[in-house]
């Protein structure tokens, strides 16, 4: 949600820096090896109002998983970030296949394009 905790308070996966860094471990901790995991970094876009845009959130969000994956020595195979409209997506953890849905608010209804990658 957020990119950076700032040390304050219980350490939680609410935080980017966090968070990456806790799924690398269990990675590794349920026997993956460092050298064989790639990523495929989606999302960032800024859905909130222009005021809100202020902060940048979905771009340090961004800047944040490639920085953590160039840290961590991970492959970044796929990408899909930033614009105006949020994504849903689907991950096949056998195959690594993603099914990216962009949402799409009009003023009526909410639509989805369907992208695969």
């Amino acid at each position: 949600m957020m990119p950076y905790w700032n040390g304050d308070g219980l350490e939680s996966p609410r935080y980017g820096n966090v968070s990456i860094k806790q799924l690398f471990q269990k990675m590794l901790d349920f026997g993956a090896k460092k050298e064989d995991i790639v990523c495929k970094i989606f999302g960032g876009a800024e859905v909130l109002s222009e005021q809100s845009s202020v902060f940048n959130v979905g771009q340090r969000n961004i800047e944040l998983a490639y920085k953590m994956a160039r840290e961590l020595g991970i492959s970044v195979v796929s990408s899909s970030t930033g614009g105006k409209h949020g994504r849903k997506i689907h991950f096949n953890t056998r195959t690594g296949e993603v099914l990216q849905k962009y949402l799409v608010k009009s003023n009526l209804t909410t639509t989805q394009n369907d992208q695969k990658d």
